[in-house]
Formats: C-alpha cells, structure tokens, sequence
C-alpha cells in the first residue's frame, strides 16, 4: 500500500512487544523504517498468515527503492541454482535495480522496463510464493526468460555469458578499454594496473586529469592498495556500494588517481561485475562515467555504440532498458561521518525526513553538481546527481528528470524555488515554469541555501553561526560571494563577515589557471613593492601573458570581485608550485590538501577589519618559500590551520554579538577532511554545537534541499 505496510496480529501484549521488537532487529538490511505504531482493534480471531496484495494509486508518497547491490545469497544461488547458475542479472526483494527501471506507480512488473520480459512458469511459482525470497521481486527473472549480455569486438558477437566474460578478461588483460552498460549507464573500463591502458583511457576520454573511480575485486584488494578503516569499510561493503574516497597505500597506475593522495574505491556491486573478477587476472578496474565531455553518463544503446566506441576497443551491453540514469555516488568518510561528495546510485530516490511542511516545493539547485528537490508532505527527494548545467545535453537530461520525478511521485507544483543568480540555467528555467503553473517564485541567495540545506537535515530551527566556504556564489551586492560567516536561520540570514574581495583577471579563467589569483592576491596586498617574476609560479608563465594578466589587475579590465573561499586556496596552491594551471574543477584545493604529509599545530597570521584580511598570511608564506625554504608540506599545513582559526575566530566574534553558539560548516571547501576535522574539533573544544553536511553533499549538489527549506519558511508552509 502506498501509506506503507499495515499488519493485523491476533496475540497477547507480551508476544506483541517481542513481535514488534523483532522488525527492525530482523529487516532486510535495505529496509527503511521510519516509526512502528501500534493500534487497537476488534476483529474475528485469524487462523492462519496470509500476504493481501495491496499496490494502488493515491495521494500518499511510495518511497521507491534505489537500486541495491546483489546480496549473498543471490551470489550463492549463481552457483547452485540450476535455473540462475552465472546468471548475471540474478537478484531477489533484497537486491537489484529498482530506481533505474522503474516507469511507474505503484511499484509493478508492467511499471518496469522488466515488463518486457515475460517470466517462465518457474519465475512466475517463486514470484507468486509468499514464502519465497522473490515474491513479488519485480526484476526477477532466470537464464530462461531474463534480459541477456551482448557483446562487439573487431566485427564478432559473443552472447554466451562464459564467452563474453571471458572475452572481456582477455581484452582487459592485452591493455584495452572495455564500454560496460551497468544498473544506471555505461561505463568506461581498464586495467587500473596498466600504466598503457590508463594512459590511453584519458586520451581517449579527453580526461587529462581528474582521478579515476577504481572497482576492486575484492576487500581485500582494496587493503592490499588502500588505507581502510572501520567506517570506511562499513560503506565499502554497504548494500548501497558507493565509491569511497580512501588514503592511496599502494599506487595503481600513477595515471589513476593522478598524483592525489587519495583512490576513490568500490566493490563490485551487479552480479555481472563478480562473474568478471573471476576471470581477470588483475585486481583492479578503471571503472568511468560512460560520457564525453562532461556530459551525462550514457544509457541508450545506440547512442553509447555510436558515442563510445571512438573510446572503447569492444561494446557490452544488455537488452533491459534503463529509464533512469545514475550515476555512482561517491562518500568520504570525515570527523566519522559519512559525508556525501555525490548523490546518486543507491541514495536516489531515498527522502530526506525533515521537521516541517514542503509540500509542493519544486527546489531547482544551482548551476554545478545540480540536483533538483521536490517537496511531498514533510519529506524532501533530491533528484539524482545531474552535473553542471553547462551544456545542451546536461540541461536536457535536468528537465527530464525533473518531469518524470513529477510523474513517479504524483507531484504538482504549488511553489518554486530557485538561486538568486539570474543566469543559471536553473534560475532561466525557474522562470519558466512560474509562468507555466502560474505559481509564486523564490529566490533564494546561494549560501544562505547551503546553510539552510545542512540545518534542514539536522532539524534545526534556530537562529545559527553559518559559516559557508565555497567557490562562486551570486550575492545580494551583485558580486561573486564564497566565503561566508552569516547569522541565519531558514527564513533570513545577516551577512556578519566574509574575506577580502579580489579581483579575478579575466573571470572564469582564473578558476583555469590558478597562478592568476596567486598574483591577484599578491598584488592587492603588496602591489609593485614585489619582483614578481621572481616567484614561482610566474617565472614560468610566458613575458606576454604575465604581463597582460598585470595590466588587467592594474587597469581593473575584466577583473570580477570575488571572496570565495576556493579561489584563496587556489592562490596557495599556484603559489606553493603544486597546482599552477588546473585541469578540473577544484583540482588546485585537493592538490594542496592532498600535500599535507607533516603534523604541526602552526599557523599563519590574518587580520580581521571587517573583513577577514590575508596580507600578512601571504607576506610569512612568501617567506617560508623564499626563505626559510620550508617544505610544501608544512606551508599546506600553516595554511588549512590558519583557515581553521578564522573559522574558529569568527564564530567566536559571533557568539559574543549575537549570542549564537550553533555552528553549521557547509559548503564544497568543507569536502576537505584535514580542514572540516580541524575547525570542527576547535569548535567543539570552544563549546559549540558543531552541525555538518551528511545526508546530501556539502557542495552545490545539497543546494536545492536547502533553497526548499527557505522557501517553506518564507511561504508559511512550515508556519
């Protein structure tokens, strides 16, 4: 039933209780129960158990299941189950794919794309059971009547299973790339021991640096590479399977993960993937996003053939059609929490629980790592992982996903939220569908939605120390904010402080090419006091190009003022020489965190006059280069520290003038695990409540939750 599962009991109180305690201890582990409660009531006696199906349509929300790694059991029976042995599509009620084949309420075979398949009469006896594992499993099927693998090398066809595999562990072997379609797309795969394979992967890709996502065979694999602990390894072998970011131990090849410090790591998760492992001689596979150019991850068939093979050396694929893409998620375990980088596969379509009323909310994020939100009663369901709303492809997939989440869940929007930047496509189409429904629009400021998004998840109502580090962010004062002290509560927030404002020589490209906010930086504290093509990294920059750079900080030409947060950390990377130029996003901020190797408890000095001040910070890290010659390490270091203390700082000088001692740390520079430990560990230690992002990412991807908990306060909803 749609408002959940409804059990009449015929029993005394004591075997009630033990009964009732019994559900949560003995749930499957993909279960979600949110509250047991128990009623009175006259009926006749029962003499026996019976399953009354109950599946209809109404107003209430179904929480629909993400997709859920295979079970054990599931992979014992490829062994011993005559109808499923190497069956690589084998799941039951406990695992398999759920989100991305469902078409429809309520949850039904014919509202799946497994409608296609008809089950045999053996299938059909264990799904009508109610005493079998796979009673009503919508995906059930076996090797007579299920989907099938397929696979395309040099103009042959294999179909056979042991073939394909086989094939593909010969491929994988000789160094080649392998396209793989999976629970929610293709992927992109490759020896991650191959220095050749990997190599040719990013040429192929056009990926010149970003890390690699690696799929191990095993746990033990991934001791063998990588430092675990117990946490991590509780989200390693979870049924949801993200990729987990972990301390490399062992290098892969050094294109993986591409000089960081860190793997990100998964075990296998669709039978496929172990009936794989079993043939590879390697340990490890480079398991990538099936896309090019930054566009969402594949999942037509046709399309990926056409797209793909310009990349992969062979083409596997499978005739059961995904309807909804997803993405792998990816978590960092930090401060032992479980912190969400990306929101997807095994997540979606889960709600967030929150404490007040959001019904008819459509939130639609900002313009990076977007994801939408819709509003149904007290529950908010974040849309999966979309990406950057930068290209024609990515915005079509934002908008299809949007209407069929209004489809799956019965939803019709009543109010729209949306970011104050008026250029986001998000913002462009927030536009649009108020003239659509004819329905009010809020717009909600950037970070005030970053801290309203982490307060929504923990429940807080109250007035708070926000403290919202980040890249870009429009502000009310029509320049670029990012590194934000706010005192906020979900309906309003004041701007208490924030960094010095600099300029950003020739806008975007600064984000490109780090060494121009280093000398940005620079020349606002310094100005021509400084020989400036003395310093690394401007020795290496061509005499035409660093002097253009100078005339525009000099002339103001093309020169945005920025305070974010990301930018600074940009400027010490370019200047400590570990990231001058970067190839992806944020790639300068987790070069320099990845640095740390030393302990030290230093930091450097700043000013606070009304805005946070970091002429002198620059003046002792010139030094420490030029100088002392201090490692890079240690400068990395005196650098995260200092951020900590201004955090530290900060909320203090909040607490005494307005007497808040909740802190919410937020933001994508809240990603780095040395940084969020530190501050969050003074703060605790100076006395705050310290409330950090879990349940959906700290970066952009957690902003439409936070722009609908504003706009529930703003429009009375949660009144």
């Amino acid at each position: 039933m749609n408002n959940g599962v409804v059990v009449n009991t015929d029993c005394d109180r004591s075997t009630l209780d033990r009964f009732t305690g019994e559900i949560p201890r003995l749930a499957p582990p993909a279960s979600r129960i949110k509250s047991i409660d128990v009623t009175g009531k006259e009926f006749p006696g029962f003499n026996g158990f019976r399953i009354v199906t109950g599946s209809r349509s109404d107003s209430q929300v179904t929480e629909i299941s993400p997709d859920i790694a295979v079970c054990d059991e599931c992979l014992a029976e490829m062994a011993t189950d005559g109808f499923r042995i190497d069956y690589p599509f084998i799941n039951c009620t406990n695992c398999g794919p759920r989100f991305s084949i469902i078409t429809g309420m309520p949850y039904d075979r014919p509202a799946t794309t497994m409608k296609e398949f008809k089950m045999c009469s053996r299938c059909r006896s264990e799904y009508d059971n109610i005493l079998d594992r796979r009673f009503h499993a919508q995906p059930t099927a076996c090797n007579n009547c299920g989907p099938r693998y397929l696979l395309k090398n040099s103009g042959k066809i294999f179909t056979g299973v042991a073939d394909i595999v086989g094939e593909i562990s010969v491929l994988i072997g000789s160094g080649k790339v392998v396209a793989l379609k999976g629970i929610g797309g293709y992927h992109l795969m490759c020896d991650a021991l191959s220095e050749e394979a990997v190599e040719g992967l990013r040429g192929r890709k056009h990926r010149d640096a970003k890390p690699f996502a690696v799929m191990f065979r095993d746990l033990n694999a991934v001791r063998d590479y990588c430092f675990v602990d117990r946490l991590e390894e509780r989200e390693l072998v979870s049924w949801r399977r993200p990729i987990v970011l972990l301390r490399c131990k062992r290098h892969l090849a050094a294109g993986v993960s591409n000089g960081l410090g860190t793997t990100g790591a998964m075990l296998p998760y669709m039978p496929f993937h172990h009936l794989l492992f079993r043939e590879l001689k390697t340990p490890a596979v480079v398991l990538t996003s099936g896309n090019l150019s930054d566009e969402p991850i594949i999942i037509d068939d046709a399309e990926a053939e056409e797209r793909l093979m310009s990349v992969a050396d062979s083409f596997v694929s499978h005739n059961r059609r995904i309807h909804n893409r997803t993405d792998d998620s990816v978590v960092r375990i930090i401060g032992g929490n479980t912190a969400i980088i990306r929101r997807s596969r095994g997540y979606v379509p889960h709600p967030v629980d929150l404490g007040f009323n959001v019904d008819g909310i459509l939130a639609l994020g900002a313009g990076q790592k977007n994801t939408f939100c819709i509003g149904k009663g007290f529950q908010a369901f974040p849309g999966q992982y979309i990406g950057d709303l930068d290209n024609a492809a990515t915005c079509d997939f934002y908008t299809e996903s949007i209407d069929r989440f209004t489809g799956l869940f019965n939803f019709s929007p009543a109010l729209i939220a949306c970011d104050l930047h008026p250029d986001y496509f998000s913002s462009r189409y927030a536009s649009i569908l108020e003239k659509k429904y004819n329905i009010p629009l809020v717009r909600v400021q950037h970070h005030h939605a970053h801290i309203a998004s982490c307060m929504a998840e923990h429940g807080l109502d109250e007035r708070v120390a926000g403290v919202c580090l980040d890249g870009t962010g429009f502000g009310t004062d029509g320049h670029t904010w990012g590194a934000e002290f706010l005192v906020a509560d979900r309906k309003e927030f004041l701007r208490f402080g924030h960094f010095d404002y600099v300029p950003m020589p020739g806008g975007d490209k600064a984000v490109a090419e780090p060494w121009r906010m280093a000398l940005s930086y620079l020349y606002m504290y310094f100005g021509d006091t400084l020989n400036y093509r003395d310093i690394e990294p401007f020795s290496k920059i061509s005499g035409n190009e660093f002097m253009l750079v100078m005339e525009m900080i000099r002339k103001k030409i093309n020169t945005p003022l920025t305070c974010g947060a990301g930018r600074l950390f940009d400027a010490v990377s370019a200047l400590t020489g570990i990231c001058p130029e970067a190839g992806f996003d944020s790639e300068a901020p987790m070069r320099l965190e990845s640095a740390i190797k030393c302990c030290t408890e230093k930091h450097y000095p700043y000013r606070v006059n009304g805005s946070v001040s970091f002429g002198d910070m620059f003046e002792a890290i010139l030094n420490d280069i030029m100088v002392r010659n201090a490692s890079v390490s240690l400068i990395s270091a005196k650098f995260h520290n200092t951020m900590a203390q201004v955090i530290l700082d900060m909320s203090e000088r909040i607490r005494e003038e307005h007497s808040v001692d909740v802190v919410v740390l937020t933001g994508g520079v809240f990603q780095n695990k040395y940084l969020l430990e530190r501050a969050s560990e003074k703060l605790r230690k100076a006395n705050f409540r310290v409330y950090t992002s879990n349940q959906v990412p700290a970066n952009d991807g957690g902003i439409s939750l936070g722009q609908m908990a504003v706009a529930s306060k703003l429009s009375g909803l949660c009144a």
